[in-house]
């Protein structure tokens, strides 16, 4: 594999559509140099259909099936869709969903993309259960830099608007603000971080990765996964 030879780790996004075969994420970890890392994304069947309501049996599948990548897995995102608003009703399948789930063995982060959650309930549930909060670079998450676990997890977006393919080489300047988050990071509690670009970010991923390392190395020696 030409990424893994290039960065140290990976979210994967074909995880949120479908769980895979538990022989395809075997050979993601036997194709792989034995340092690189992979984080990826919880089904959408949890987080976007079932919104966390009796989805017991997804879930035990998903974390079996990701288990096979043993110690190269990262973390596991749940991801939640704009319209996934913090109502008494989400909130307690929230509560119940997060009891249930073995952070302990796995790393588990998890974004919102609603502010409605961003209260400091919402973050001291996550810290209860060592969950990352999700930091990106959205609208609805500017200015929010909480730490809820041992661990930190980031995510670039960008903004799908302003970029279309092809995604072959950086199109837009994002030293200023790559800068600017290697500058908080440095101030955070946690000892390891993962973070990962989109496209959409700059106009490729790969090179802003390397990018954002560069920067980010002036300043810290701190452990990050890009």
């Amino acid at each position: 594999m030409e990424y893994a030879k290039r960065l140290p780790t990976v979210e994967i996004d074909s995880t949120f559509y479908a769980i895979p075969r538990k022989e395809l994420v075997q050979s993601w970890h036997d194709k792989t140099p034995d340092a690189f890392i992979f984080s990826a994304k919880f089904p959408q069947a949890i987080t976007h259909d079932k919104k966390l309501l009796n989805a017991a049996d997804e879930t035990t599948l998903f974390l079996n099936t990701m288990s096979a990548l043993k110690e190269k897995l990262g973390c596991l995102v749940l991801q939640f869709p704009y319209t996934f608003e913090a109502t008494l009703e989400t909130v307690e399948a929230m509560k119940a969903y997060l009891a249930t789930l073995p952070t302990a063995e796995f790393r588990v982060a998890l974004e919102v993309r609603h502010r409605s959650w961003l209260k400091e309930g919402f973050f001291e549930r996550l810290r209860k259960h060592n969950v990352a909060l999700v930091l990106t670079d959205q609208p609805a998450m500017h200015g929010i830099f909480v730490e809820t676990a041992t661990f930190g997890y980031i995510r670039w977006l960008g903004n799908r608007k302003l970029l279309s393919e092809p995604f072959t080489e950086l199109k837009l300047d994002k030293t200023a603000e790559m800068t600017a988050w290697a500058e908080r990071i440095r101030s955070f509690k946690a000892d390891t971080v993962f973070g990962y670009f989109n496209n959409h970010y700059a106009g490729h991923s790969p090179t802003s990765a390397e990018k954002f390392r560069e920067i980010f190395d002036t300043f810290t020696s701190m452990q990050m996964s890009f």
